[in-house]
Order: structure tokens, then C-alpha cells, then sequence
């Protein structure tokens, strides 16, 4: 049985840690606060912009541009994996991960040769580990401060790389924020750009497209020129997404373990008062007895 010192040791030890976890549990609140600004406050115009390209790419035909033809064979698959660079988050990483395994596995095949770009560690250890070419690694991107420079360099790397042949598909792996509560993984690719169909419109939200826009040069002309920066809007909205998403899947998950050290410290506190009140009736009984023996 525990002794007194022991159990006291250890509802000490709790404590330090709830502070810790409590501590954590504020910074990233106060952390997800900006990162949902920045998200919601980009959401629209991504939304927008892949909209109106939408709707120049129906009118261009999807052999306007390169970056809307779909390779008849594919064999070169390139997967951008957007995760932490730190851990105690809950099942984010895990999440994240285990789709870009489903995503391997559906696409996986003796003649298809994948590839990754990891923004974040824990992604990147993941990728190591299963021995799956990187191409290119960006750490302490998520969740921390970062501009659209980030994704306009990881773009045009990504671009490069498919009009040059050394990728058929790109796909992104984000986790998209739905709530503090609700991440979900998602997975959207990049290219060859999918068309209007593809993107999950019904027939009534592409009516809004048959109105022509009135632009020079001609859409094909102006697809060349705007596709790539679609390209660098969607990967920029995937990282706030994310990081998004981390601070608040590790707010949740730090205030998970602070309500975990309070059931631990009233256990323990429990357990210290019924062996300090063994104690303390060992002591009466052997006051009486002495007392009883003496009387005798």
C-alpha cells in the first residue's frame, strides 16, 4: 500500500503537470484566435478565385492551358502532406496521415511512383520512415507565422515539375477547420487543375457561370496567366486551414488533459485521506491498547 509521502508525492507531481497543460491549453487558444482570422478572412477570396477560373476554364476548353490536361497514363503522383511540427495535438498528425495512406494505397501500383512535399515534421518522420521520395520539406510552417511567398516558391516547384513531366497528379492533404470541436482531413488536387465538374458543383450553382465576363486579353490568355496563382492560392488556404486546425485540435487536447489531472488529483486526494485516516485509527488503537495493558 502507498504510503503517505508517496501519494502526496504524486498529487504534487499532478499538479505541476495541470499547470503546464493549462498553460499550453491558453497559448493556443490565444494562438488560434489570430490563425482563425487569417483563415476566415482568405476563405472567401480562394473560394472566389477558383470560381471565376472555373468558369473561364469551362469557356477555355481543358486544352487551354497545359495545367487543365489530364495525362492519358498516369505514373508519377506528387502528394503535398500539411501536418505539425510538434505533437501533443490529440489525433491530428494520425489523421492526417493515415489519409495520405489511403490515398497511397488507392493510387499505389507497380508501375505508379509516388512522391511527397511535407509541411511539418511529424509528416515528414512519417514519410522517412516508410521510405517515400521527398521532394521537397518545409518545417516550422504550420502553425506558426508564414506568408504566401511559402506556397508561391512550393508552386512553382509543383508546376515546374508537372509541365516538365516528372509528376502526372499533384494532390494537397490538408485539414480543413470546421469548428474548435471538428477537423476534418481532406484531400483536393492540384493539378492537372480538375475542372467545374469535378470541383462537386451542381447544376444550380453553375448557373452563376453563364453570365460571359468581359476580359482581355482571351480566356486562354488569361488562364495561363492565372492558373499558377490558383495554384498558390489553394496550397496558401490548405496551410491556414491546418494551422488552423492544429491549435485547435491542441487546445482541445490540453484541455482534455487538464479535466484528465483534476479526476487524477481528487483520486489521489481521495486515497490520501483514506490512508491518513488509517493512520491515524492505527495510532488510536495502539493508545488504547498501551492504555487497556496498563490497567491490567
Amino acid at each position: 500500500m502507498a504510503t503517505l509521502k508517496d501519494v502526496k508525492t504524486k498529487i504534487g507531481a499532478v499538479k505541476k503537470t495541470k499547470q503546464i497543460t493549462k498553460a499550453m491549453n491558453m497559448v493556443a487558444a490565444s494562438k488560434l484566435r489570430g490563425a482563425q482570422a487569417n483563415m476566415t478572412g482568405f476563405r472567401p477570396y480562394a473560394g472566389k478565385f477558383a470560381e471565376v477560373l472555373g468558369s473561364l476554364a469551362e469557356r477555355g476548353g481543358s486544352t487551354a492551358t497545359p495545367l487543365l490536361t489530364m495525362r492519358e497514363k498516369i505514373s508519377k503522383i506528387n502528394i503535398i502532406l500539411c501536418t505539425s511540427d510538434r505533437g501533443l495535438c490529440g489525433g491530428f498528425n494520425s489523421n492526417l496521415i493515415l489519409k495520405a495512406r489511403s490515398l497511397v494505397k488507392e493510387k499505389s501500383g507497380s508501375d505508379i511512383k509516388v512522391s511527397f512535399t511535407n509541411f511539418g515534421k511529424k509528416g515528414r518522420d512519417w514519410t522517412r520512415k516508410n521510405n517515400f521520395e521527398i521532394v521537397s520539406e518545409y518545417l516550422g510552417v504550420v502553425g506558426g507565422r508564414f506568408g504566401f511567398n511559402v506556397s508561391v516558391n512550393a508552386g512553382k516547384k509543383l508546376i515546374d515539375g508537372f509541365l516538365n513531366g516528372e509528376y502526372d497528379e499533384v494532390y494537397v492533404i490538408y485539414s480543413e477547420f470546421k469548428s474548435t470541436a471538428k477537423q476534418i482531413p481532406v484531400i483536393r488536387q492540384l493539378l492537372p487543375i480538375p475542372p467545374l465538374e469535378a470541383s462537386g458543383k451542381t447544376e444550380d450553382a453553375k448557373k452563376q457561370y453563364l453570365p460571359e465576363h468581359i476580359c482581355e486579353p482571351t480566356p486562354a490568355e488569361l488562364l495561363d496567366e492565372m492558373l499558377p496563382k490558383n495554384v498558390y492560392v489553394q496550397i496558401y488556404s490548405a496551410l491556414l486551414e491546418t494551422s488552423t486546425s492544429e491549435h485547435a485540435a491542441r487546445m482541445a487536447a490540453m484541455n482534455n488533459a487538464t479535466k484528465a489531472c483534476n479526476d487524477m488529483i481528487d483520486s489521489l486526494t481521495l486515497a490520501y485521506n483514506k490512508a491518513r485516516q488509517a493512520s491515524i485509527t492505527s495510532d488510536l488503537m495502539d493508545i488504547v491498547g498501551g492504555a487497556e495493558a496498563l490497567k491490567g
